[in-house]
């Protein structure tokens, strides 16, 4: 009994072994039949650990005319002692195709409205190519006949071990049939029970009845479990494929499928530089040469190539390699465009006069000239107007886009006659969006307008505090339904990466819908002051355009984040961001502000947070945060001014901080209040400036639907700088203002209007 035990084991293994050691697939000198052509009978004689077995088998392709192949295993194999696979011999319930499709046609197998692709899995990244030719094969390409054990290489046919066949939609190809056709090669390790292909630096190691092999050490699932069967070791084909990034085409018509089996290497090179200067510039080749196979590189040739190229026009430069093998490649050829020298660019100006009284406005006209483009403009001296008799010189230097620069000087005489005093000019002539300088000390003592203002039902969440944050945790925390502005302002200060939410939470057993009506965000960047400004043009714009028009809607017991362009990019140590956002819920939602490491889940972090203590900043829930002023009488006709963010004209708004158990607080400056200014009349010939009273101000306002900058290169300083808003025309009209205040800059301010002086020709 234990003989019988230790012959049938011995047997067995004898049988593993020979099943992965290499073995040619035999070639078939009588050339293969076409299409249409009756069934040859072929004989293979197989190589294997156990002896040679002969198998007589039946043309696989199929010669009846009827899609049946015929291919059914001979019955001198029946008495093969090869494993069985727990069982199994490659065959199914059908009688009639070993392979376990109908009639041993994969195609049959797929309805028509069925992407054909799936019979072979992993088409499905290329759709099937029908091929003209029905049995040869091209240069670098194995043809491997569907259910057939046939196989075409450089025009000549193999047969493998064992046919190419179909088992619940997965494709399997007898290993040892394919490792020499593609030239791979093949091993096995007795300890791990696996045999391994290798090609160049890949290697994949197979186990029979496993559903995963390894590639380069990384286990890996495959689409289907492999097995074997009379003495072939059978994986699913995409295994190898995928992993050797072998492309492949289905041919459906002809049962075939197509192997690129390529193996030369290929050469490519790139330019470095950004242009090639004739007698200038040190070309750069940067080559990007691969052997598909992963052989190394071992020599090049190149054709056409020079370090330098002494004059303009086009260069064909060609490229080959040669790997460890002998192979050249295909020579890759790059036509260089080399240019000539740069010539810098020609500076000129004109006004449209050479003599000026004093207050003359002056007009300048930029004449400058470049061959691709001037990038960059820098005036001396340039001034709307003069104001001092005398010669004035002024002078405008243009650069290009390659740092070549090039200078023009005009000088223009100044006479000693008046047409406008500095102050008549200035209000007259400053272009709107730019400042100028006055005697602000004055301005108090001006006439206030004395405007009532109601107000509007919207919820401000202010979250400015601390503004310079030094930890992760909640920022601030509330709940809150309808209308619901934000206006968020943080520095990160934590030492590392990190990022910002908002995330929105329904408490409630029904889903709420969320709407975001406009939406200003600006950052991370450095200058707080920049990304206040910048926040508010683009709040302007939103309300300009509808682009930041979304609806969300959120589930009972969901959480969300909303307002994602907080998160879209990490803050760095020092960086700032400006958000402000109106939105609008239908029942109670409870949100959260947060800031935590960039690496981190927001939603599966914030359970674990806590609050943040907050500074001498402001921050807090602020009911009533939309103020409007509709104002009837005349303005203009005289000095006045109509203050903002005082606490007197304009009272501070008066709130609560939920996360200190809702202490009260109050809204410095009422940054996140939004103003709708309404003059109904407002003088002819009137001017509207923009003076700060706090500090230093920069930001936007939008005046009749347009958006003005305050001020256009930088800020304005109080009290002394006014920035030009609107001049009124001939005629009374009304104007309408929609201002909030830019954070990082200070409040208060004043709108001033005053009457223009008299225009005067020159």
């Amino acid at each position: 009994m234990n003989f019988k035990r230790l012959v049938i084991t011995t047997v067995i293994a004898l049988s593993q072994v020979a099943m992965v050691l290499p073995a040619s697939a035999e070639e078939v000198v009588t050339p293969p039949a076409s299409n249409g052509a009756n069934a040859t009978t072929s004989q293979n004689q197989s190589n294997t650990g156990s002896g040679n077995t002969s198998n007589q088998t039946t043309d696989p392709s199929g010669g009846q005319g009827n899609g049946q192949t015929g291919d059914q295993t001979s019955g001198e194999n029946q008495g093969n002692t090869a494993p069985a696979d727990n069982g199994t011999q490659g065959k199914s319930g059908d009688k009639g195709a070993p392979d376990g499709t109908v009639n041993g046609d994969p195609a049959a197998q797929t309805p028509d409205n069925q992407d054909p692709a799936n019979q072979v899995p992993g088409t499905t990244e290329e759709p099937p190519v029908e091929i003209t030719s029905n049995d040869a094969a091209g240069s670098g390409q194995l043809v491997l006949m569907m259910n057939s054990k046939k196989m075409y290489q450089n025009g000549k046919e193999y047969l493998a071990g064992y046919p190419m066949e179909v088992k619940d939609n997965v494709s399997y190809v007898s290993i040892r049939a394919i490792v020499e056709r593609a030239g791979l090669q093949i091993a096995y390790d007795g300890k791990t029970k696996e045999t391994i292909i290798k090609r160049g630096t890949d290697e994949l190691r197979f186990k029979v009845n496993s559903a995963s092999y390894k590639v380069n050490g990384v286990t890996t699932a495959m689409k289907g479990k492999s097995y074997s069967v009379q003495n072939n070791f059978m994986v699913p084909l995409t295994a190898i494929t995928k992993a050797l990034n072998i492309k492949y085409e289905v041919d459906l018509q002809g049962k075939r499928v197509i192997l690129n089996l390529e193996t030369k290497p290929k050469a490519s090179f790139s330019i470095g530089n950004k242009e090639v200067i004739a007698g200038e510039t040190l070309v750069q080749y940067v080559t990007e040469s691969t052997s598909p196979i992963g052989l190394p590189i071992v020599n090049e040739e190149w054709q056409g190539k020079q370090d330098m190229f002494d004059t303009p026009g086009l260069y064909v430069v060609t490229y080959r390699v040669q790997d460890s093998s002998g192979q050249w490649s295909d020579p890759f050829s790059l036509t260089i465009e080399v240019r000539k020298p740069h010539t810098p660019p020609v500076a000129n100006f004109t006004t449209d006069k050479d003599t000026y009284k004093m207050g003359e406005l002056i007009t300048y006209t930029d004449q400058s000239t470049d061959e691709v483009g001037i990038k960059s403009r820098e005036w001396q001296n340039r001034e709307y107007a003069f104001f001092s008799p005398g010669p004035v010189t002024i002078k405008l230097t243009v650069t290009n886009e390659f740092g070549l620069t090039s200078s023009i000087e005009k000088t223009i005489t100044i006479t000693n006659e008046t047409l406008y005093t500095r102050d008549e000019f200035n209000k007259l002539f400053i272009p709107v969006g730019e400042k100028y300088g006055f005697d602000g000390t004055q301005v108090p003592s001006w006439e206030r307008v004395n405007y009532q203002f109601t107000s509007e039902p919207t919820t401000l969440i202010r979250s400015n505090s601390p503004e310079t944050v030094y930890s992760e945790g909640i920022l601030y925390q509330e709940s809150v339904m309808g209308n619901t502005r934000f206006m968020v302002h943080h520095v990160n200060a934590t030492g590392k990466n990190v990022k910002m939410y908002i995330i929105a939470t329904n408490n409630n057993a029904e889903t709420v819908r969320l709407t975001q009506t406009n939406l200003g965000f600006a950052g991370p960047n450095q200058s707080a002051v920049g990304v206040g400004k910048a926040s508010v043009q683009r709040y302007y714009e939103s309300m300009q355009n509808g682009s930041q028009y979304k609806e969300t809607w959120i589930a009972p017991g969901e959480k969300k984040l909303v307002m994602t362009e907080l998160s879209a990019v990490a803050l760095k140590q020092g960086d700032v961001i400006s958000l402000l956002a109106d939105l609008y819920s239908d029942n109670t939602l409870q949100y959260d502000v947060i800031l935590i490491g960039a690496d981190k889940d927001p939603i599966a972090t914030l359970p674990w947070l806590g609050f943040v203590e907050k500074d001498k900043h402001n921050r807090g829930t602020f009911p009533e945060a939309t103020r409007r002023i509709d104002y009837g009488e005349l303005v203009g006709s005289k000095q006045t001014r109509l203050l903002i963010g005082d606490n007197s004209s304009d009272p501070f708004l008066v709130g609560y901080d939920t996360p200190r158990n809702g202490e009260y607080v109050l809204n410095a400056g009422n940054f996140g209040v939004l103003y709708t200014i309404k003059l109904h009349r407002v003088a002819p010939n009137t001017l509207v400036t923009f003076n700060p009273r706090g500090g230093f101000y920069t930001g936007y306002i939008m005046i009749n639907g347009e958006i003005v900058p305050v001020a256009k290169e930088s800020g304005v300083y109080a009290p002394n700088e006014n920035v030009v808003l609107f001049r009124t025309g001939d005629s009374e009209q009304s104007v309408e203002f929609l201002f909030t205040a830019a954070p990082g800059s200070n409040l208060s301010v004043n709108l001033l209007f005053q009457p223009l002086p008299q225009k005067k020709q020159p």
